[in-house]
């Protein structure tokens, strides 16, 4: 009887340290940082062909603008997935008002996205970079004093990502941000489209 007991315990402490051992494998750095309130993660939208937008585009009008492939909804789609896998499952999610912003942050699949105006195009005058990039900072800066343990994705465009962290990067790609309390860059790291 008492070596069932001692076998059945045994059993069950493996079990339970496999179980542990799993729920902390599946939080990772990113997902960690995350829940910080000095760490944002910016998203350059998914696969669009193309640059910029045809002339007399219209922000109400998805037609007249340049959009994602099915590549580019895949690759949304895969980035909501992995972010996921790596422990991020709660999420605020705010984007450009750019039609392949808006279905990239709608691939991720966490809940609705909010437009945000900060995360706007300034591509087609570049004379707004400096303008633009003070009001991401500051729209930041609210966010994380109210975020809780939520991540904050902003979906956007290369011109902005560039502006912020002074690089660009690749479609759908993802920038891991550490900001000051005024949502200013301190440092940065990509993680590349999975």
């Amino acid at each position: 009887m008492i070596k069932f007991i001692q076998t059945n315990f045994t059993k069950w402490a493996v079990l339970g340290l496999v179980m542990f051992a799993s729920f902390h494998a599946s939080a990772s750095e990113l997902s960690e940082s995350l829940k910080k309130s000095d760490y944002v993660l910016l998203m350059r939208h998914a696969l669009a062909p193309g640059v910029g937008d045809p002339a007399g585009y219209k922000l109400q009008d998805c037609k007249s603008q340049r959009n994602l492939d099915a590549k580019g909804r895949e690759q949304a789609q895969r980035t909501g997935q992995w972010l996921k896998a790596q422990g991020v499952g709660n999420a605020l999610v705010f984007t450009s008002a750019w039609c392949r912003c808006k279905e990239t942050a709608d691939n991720l699949a966490f809940g609705t996205p909010v437009l945000e105006a900060s995360l706007n195009s300034f591509f087609d005058d570049m004379r707004q970079g400096s303008q633009s990039n003070s009001n991401l900072q500051k729209f930041i800066a609210h966010q994380l004093k109210t975020k809780g343990d939520k991540a904050l994705i902003l979906v956007t465009h290369h011109v902005n990502i560039a502006e912020f962290m002074g690089e660009n990067v690749g479609s759908g790609d993802m920038v891991l941000a550490k900001v000051n309390a005024a949502g200013k860059m301190l440092s940065f790291k990509i993680y590349p489209s999975p």
